[in-house]
C-alpha cells in the first residue's frame, strides 16, 4: 500500500462519513416533517397486493415505458443507478489496492459483463435524457418549465461522472495488465485501456473520484431535503407501495374521491363540530402524511404538466408546481411544527411562547402564510390555481411515482367552501339548486320523464313494476338539458328494441351530487347520497346503465362509502354487448369519418376506453384525434367547471375541438352529456355547426340501425 493509496483511503473515508452523517440527518429531517400529516390507515392494508404493485411499477417502469424511448432510456439509468452501486462499493476496495476488486463476486465474468453491458446502455440512456431536457426546455409550455433546472443538470452530471470513472478505472487495469475480465466481455473497458498509459496508481487516483462524485452527491442532496429530483430515487418505493388503490391499473385516474376524513377516520356529518373535526384541509399539516409522501417524492419531471389541460390553455394550475408550492411550504414551515407550533381548529396558536423562542423568524413568516390566498396574502396556493382543476385525472394518470395531485386539491376545495364559503361565486347558483331542487339546473321534479314523452313504446317506472334487470339512471342532464335528452331518448329506444328489460325511477330520481363533491361541497353531496342510497336500496336494485360518465363513477364508486354496492355500467358497455350478441345489428354506416372523444369519468378514471370504440366500429370508420384513452385531453366540464366561468386562458373545449375538427371527421361522438354540451358549444364557436355534428355513441348506433326513423 503506497503514499498514494494511504491518502486516498483516508480522504475516501473522511469524505464518506461527513456524507453519511448528513444523510441520516437528512432522512431524520425529512420522516419528522411527513410524521407532521394526519393518520390514514387505509394506507396499510393488503401489504402482498401492494409489493406486487410497486415492484412491477418501479422494475417494469410500467408508467414510463408509456413514453416509449424516454421510458427506456430512464429504465436503463435506473438499474444502471441500482446495480452499479456495487462499483461504487468496489471502488473503496480500489483506492487501497488498485488491482483489487469486489470481494466473492468481483472476479465472476458474468459480473463483468452484466455489469459491463449495464454502464454502457446506462450511459447511452442518461445522454440521451440529456438531450431531451435540452430539447424540451424551451418548448411553448415545456413540461420542464418551473423545474429546479440545476438540480436535474447536477444529477445528470453525476450519473455521466460515475459511469465515466467506472470505464476509467477499469481502463487503467487493462492498462496496469491486473484487469480480471477478458475482451469479450467487457469490450468498452478494454478500447479505453488501449489509450490510456500504464500507471500504478491510476485506477486508485479515479476511484477517490468516483467516490468524491457519489458522496458529493449524497451531501448535495442531503443538504437540500426537497431536491426531489434526487429523493425520489429513494421515496419513489413508499409512495407507490402506500398508494390509494394498488389493486388498479398504473395510472388509474383514481375513480373515487377519498371521503372527508378527520384524524384518520371519514366524517360523519350528523355528528360534526367544525371546532374539533377537520372540514378539509386549511394548513399543510392537515394533509395525511401520505399527502406529505407525495409532496416530498415529485421528481418535478412535469408530465403532469404536460399533459394538464389548465396549463395546456394558459390556466395558472401546474399540477407540478402546486405539488412543489406545498412541498416548499411544508419544509420551510416544518422548524416551527416540529417546535409544537400548529393552530387548532379554532384558529389558536397550540405552542407556547416559550416552545417558540428558538424558532427561525423564517419558519415563523411561513407558518403565517394562508393556505389558500392571493400574491397579496401571500398566499402559498393562488385560488385561481385552485379552481382551474377540471378533476380530470391526467395529472395523475401520467405521474411515474403515483402522486394523488386530484385529492390535495379537492381536500383543499372542501375547506373553502364548506369553512371559508370562498368559492366562485357563479357556482352557488349551482349549490342551491342541488340544495332545494336537487339537481343543478333547478329544474322542477315533476319534470324528470319530459323526455319521455312522444316515445312510442313504454317505459317502466320503479314502483309500478316489480322486477326488472336494469336501472336505467337518467341523470340530471339526460332529463333536463335538450341535448342530452336526445342521448336519452336513443339509449331508452335502443334499449327497447334488444328487449333490455329496465325500468327508471322518473320523479324519485335525484343528482348523483357529483357536482358538489368535485366543487368541494361533501355536506351537499352526503345529503343527495344518502337520499340516492336510500332509493336504490329500497327499490332493491341490482344494475344500473347510466349515460353520464359522472353519474357512472359516482354510482359506481364512490356510492360504496356510504354501503352501497351495485353494479354499474355506462351505456356504452351496455350497447356493445348487446352488438356483440346480436341483439342489435348496425345496418347501414353513417357518411363521413367518425372521431371518439374519451370523457374523462369514463376512460381515465374507469379504464373504459374499447367499449365505445367497438360500437362506433361497427357503425362507422372511426379515426383517432392525437390526444385519446388514457392520454385523452378533457372538455373543461368536470371538477365543476360546467357550472363556473373560464376567464383565463384559452377556453379547454375550443382547444379539445380544434383537435377533433383537425381529424377531418363528419362526426364527433361523444360518451358524456357533458363533453356533449362543451364539445357541441365548441363546434358552434368554430363556425363548423353545419359542416360538423356533435352526437352521442348511443346516437350513431340508432341512426346505423334505424337510418330515418331513428328518433331526433
Amino acid at each position: 500500500m503506497g503514499v498514494a493509496q494511504i491518502v486516498a483511503t483516508v480522504l475516501a473515508g473522511v469524505v464518506t462519513i461527513v456524507a453519511v452523517v448528513l444523510a441520516v440527518r437528512a432522512v431524520m429531517s425529512m420522516t419528522a416533517v411527513i410524521r407532521q400529516g394526519k393518520p390514514d390507515p387505509a394506507r396499510f392494508t393488503d401489504k402482498g397486493t401492494r409489493t406486487r404493485t410497486m415492484l412491477v411499477e418501479t422494475l417494469g417502469h410500467t408508467r414510463m415505458l408509456k413514453w416509449s424511448t424516454i421510458g427506456a432510456a430512464h429504465w436503463f439509468v435506473m438499474v444502471s443507478f441500482m446495480i452499479l452501486f456495487l462499483l461504487v462499493l468496489e471502488a473503496y476496495f480500489e483506492v487501497v489496492d488498485p488491482a483489487d476488486g469486489l470481494p466473492l463476486i468481483g472476479h465472476w465474468v458474468v459480473y463483468g459483463l452484466v455489469t459491463e453491458l449495464i454502464a454502457v446502455l446506462g450511459l447511452l440512456g442518461i445522454l440521451y435524457l440529456i438531450y431531451r431536457r435540452q430539447s424540451d426546455k424551451n418548448k411553448k409550455r415545456s413540461r420542464f418549465t418551473g423545474s429546479t433546472m440545476w438540480q436535474g443538470y447536477f444529477v445528470e452530471a453525476v450519473i455521466v461522472g460515475v459511469l465515466i470513472c467506472g470505464f476509467l478505472i477499469r481502463g487503467f487495469k487493462v492498462a496496469n495488465d491486473t484487469f480480471e475480465f477478458p475482451g469479450w466481455a467487457t469490450p468498452v473497458s478494454h478500447a479505453v485501456g488501449a489509450l490510456l498509459p500504464a500507471a500504478h496508481s491510476g485506477a486508485t487516483w479515479v476511484a477517490l473520484i468516483k467516490i468524491f462524485i457519489s458522496m458529493g452527491w449524497l451531501i448535495t442532496i442531503s443538504l437540500n431535503v426537497t431536491m426531489g429530483v434526487a429523493w425520489h430515487r429513494f421515496l419513489a418505493f413508499p409512495n407507490i407501495f402506500f398508494k390509494r388503490s394498488p389493486e388498479k391499473p398504473a395510472g388509474s385516474g383514481l375513480g373515487a374521491l377519498r371521503p372527508m376524513m378527520s384524524e384518520g377516520k371519514p366524517l360523519d356529518f350528523e355528528e360534526a363540530d367544525p371546532e374539533k373535526d377537520q372540514f378539509g384541509v386549511a394548513q399543510v399539516e392537515q394533509f395525511t402524511w401520505k399527502g406529505l409522501l407525495d409532496f416530498s417524492t415529485c421528481t418535478e419531471c412535469g408530465r403532469c404538466q404536460s399533459q394538464c389541460p389548465a396549463w395546456n390553455t394558459a390556466k395558472p394550475l401546474s399540477p407540478k408546481l402546486l405539488v412543489l408550492s406545498l412541498r416548499d411550504h411544508a419544509y420551510a414551515k416544518a422548524p416551527y411544527l416540529l417546535a409544537g407550533g400548529g393552530k387548532d381548529l379554532t384558529g389558536e396558536e397550540k405552542a407556547t411562547a416559550e416552545q417558540l423562542k428558538g424558532v427561525d423568524v423564517l419558519a415563523l413568516a411561513e407558518a403565517e402564510r394562508p393556505l389558500i390566498g392571493g400574491a397579496d396574502e401571500m398566499g402559498v396556493i393562488d385560488p385561481d390555481v385552485l379552481w382551474s382543476c377540471t378533476t380530470c385525472g391526467a395529472c395523475v394518470e401520467q405521474c411515474p411515482v403515483d402522486i394523488e395531485h386530484v385529492d390535495h386539491i379537492v381536500d383543499m376545495r372542501r375547506y373553502q367552501v364548506l369553512i371559508e364559503s370562498s368559492f366562485p361565486a357563479e357556482a352557488g347558483v349551482m349549490l342551491r339548486n342541488l340544495e332545494n331542487k336537487g339537481n343543478p339546473w333547478g329544474a322542477p321534479q315533476n319534470a324528470r320523464e319530459d323526455w319521455t314523452k312522444g316515445l312510442d313504446f313504454e317505459i317502466k317506472r320503479v314502483g309500478e313494476a316489480e322486477d326488472f334487470d336494469y336501472l336505467f339512471w337518467v341523470g340530471c342532464a339526460g332529463a333536463f338539458e335538450d341535448r342530452a335528452k336526445k342521448t336519452t331518448r336513443a339509449v331508452a329506444t335502443l334499449l327497447h328494441e334488444a328487449g333490455v328489460d329496465f325500468a327508471i325511477l322518473g320523479e324519485g330520481e335525484t343528482c348523483s351530487g357529483d357536482p358538489a363533491r368535485r366543487i368541494g361541497n361533501e355536506f351537499v353531496f352526503q345529503m343527495l347520497a344518502q337520499q340516492n342510497v336510500e332509493t336504490l336500496t329500497e327499490a332493491n336494485v341490482k344494475k344500473i346503465v347510466a349515460t353520464c360518465p359522472h353519474c357512472f363513477n359516482t354510482l359506481g364508486n364512490e356510492y360504496e362509502q356510504l354501503g352501497l354496492k351495485v353494479e354499474v355500467v355506462h351505456h356504452t358497455q351496455l350497447l356493445q354487448h348487446l352488438v356483440a350478441t346480436g341483439k342489435l345489428t348496425p345496418v347501414q354506416p353513417i357518411e363521413g369519418d367518425v372521431t371518439y372523444h374519451d370523457p374523462c369519468y369514463l376512460g381515465r378514471h374507469n379504464r373504459v376506453f374499447e367499449a365505445p370504440r367497438e360500437v362506433l366500429g361497427a357503425s362507422a370508420n372511426l379515426v383517432e384525434m392525437p390526444r385519446n384513452s388514457e392520454r385523452s385531453f378533457c372538455c373543461g366540464a368536470g371538477g365543476a367547471r360546467m357550472w363556473m366561468e373560464e376567464k383565463i386562458g384559452k377556453r379547454i373545449n375550443v382547444e379539445r375541438t380544434e383537435e377533433a375538427l383537425a381529424t377531418g371527421a363528419k362526426t364527433i361522438a361523444v360518451g358524456c352529456p357533458f363533453c356533449y354540451t362543451m364539445i357541441g358549444d365548441g363546434v358552434t364557436g368554430k363556425g363548423e355547426q353545419d359542416n360538423v355534428e356533435v352526437i352521442d355513441v348511443a346516437s350513431v348506433l340508432l341512426r346505423c340501425i334505424k337510418g330515418d326513423k331513428a328518433p331526433a
